[in-house]
């Protein structure tokens, strides 16, 4: 009998993403949305002898917390994820949302509160990640509340979903092997420059990599992938970029974000929409410099879905993220936001490597 579409995704999430091992202790992080890929998942990891623990959150759940929570609750850390954020082998988040606008209205104050009680796991969390000590793999099963988000039936949704992360091939995994071989010799030319200059209708922007690792994003760490990307020398970063693409960040939309960059800080912002909650991220620590610098290669991705796990990937584009740096990339930036903005290089974009054109209206052209 051939595989289920959700049989056929958990053994690539399970093989290929997390290169799961027997005796390995895998903590599985959904909401009660994804119950249909964490039976799958869970069938699969018991199959090759790890060790699973589940936590699923339900509908509400972090906007009851928010909304109703004393300093004490908000400050309360979970020991099972405590656990597996400091001694646990493996780490797969499903995204399967109910409502991906449940936490829009909740008080910035109090998110600021839940956010520090989380920031020691946090770091935790990237050590561990950028030596693959701990290794990560982030996902999504498909929901009726993102596929509205996508402007999307269901049914069109899941479609959207499998195709992106390659689940109609015969081997999934070997068509992601295909685009680390792929991206290689882009990476592989990007680690010898040390000088990056985005420019074209919506950015002219340059920043240092001196000392800096540009990173192959194969489907290992996200799924989907198709990126490569890097964290900018921090104080290098000079320019200016509007974001062409809307941004989403914890149910908050912007458009037309425009950021002013000197020395790699950020002097000014504007934006047609959202400009009062661009102001309460920029108050955050580390959020006015950037943690990410990064070329969307996923052809396959042809639309906006306000999903990042999605739209970063889209090629033609490229990202930048405030906040959070890549330790894994050299950065050293740190923060409690990574919020990647997305800008369209398909019409008259280019960049420019160490002086030489490396990438013309929305390819690489090496």
């Amino acid at each position: 009998m051939a595989p289920t579409m959700l049989a056929k995704y958990a053994h690539l999430l399970v093989h290929y993403c997390l290169e799961l091992q027997a005796g390995e202790k895998l903590y599985i992080k959904s909401t009660t949305m994804g119950e249909p890929l964490i039976r799958e998942i869970y069938r699969e990891a018991l199959q090759v002898g790890a060790l699973v623990e589940i936590g699923m959150s339900f509908r509400e759940q972090a906007r009851i917390l928010l909304s109703q929570g004393t300093d004490e609750q908000l400050a309360y850390v979970s020991p099972a994820y405590q656990a597996a954020m400091e001694n646990f082998d493996a780490y797969l988040f499903i995204r399967a949302p109910h409502n991906l606008r449940e936490d829009q209205n909740t008080d910035p104050e109090r998110s600021r509160k839940r956010g520090k009680a989380l920031s020691g796991l946090m770091k935790t969390y990237f050590e561990r990640t950028a030596t693959r000590d701990l290794k990560r793999s982030l996902c999504q099963f498909p929901t009726q509340a993102a596929a509205q988000d996508a402007g999307m039936s269901l049914e069109e949704y899941e479609h959207f979903v499998y195709g992106a992360c390659k689940l109609y091939e015969d081997d999934p995994a070997a068509a992601w092997r295909k685009v680390r071989s792929d991206q290689q010799k882009v990476v592989d030319h990007l680690n010898k420059c040390s000088t990056i200059h985005y420019k074209g209708p919506h950015v002219d922007l340059t920043f240092s990599t001196e000392g800096r690792t540009w990173i192959n994003s194969d489907g290992r760490t996200n799924m989907p992938s198709g990126e490569v990307y890097t964290s900018p020398v921090e104080d290098s970063v000079q320019g200016w970029v509007r974001f062409s693409l809307p941004g989403v960040y914890k149910g908050q939309e912007v458009e037309n974000v425009t950021l002013h960059v000197k020395d790699g800080y950020i002097e000014k912002w504007e934006a047609t929409r959202g400009k009062e909650f661009l102001d309460h991220i920029f108050s955050l620590e580390g959020t006015r410099r950037f943690g990410e610098a990064a070329v969307g290669t996923n052809y396959g991705i042809t639309q906006m879905t306000r999903n990042i796990l999605f739209d970063e990937k889209m090629g033609g584009t490229i990202h930048l993220a405030i906040g959070q740096s890549y330790l894994q990339a050299g950065g050293k930036n740190q923060s409690p936001v990574h919020w990647d903005m997305i800008t369209d290089m398909r019409e008259g974009g280019e960049i420019l490597a160490d002086g030489n054109r490396i990438y013309q209206n929305g390819a690489f052209t090496l």
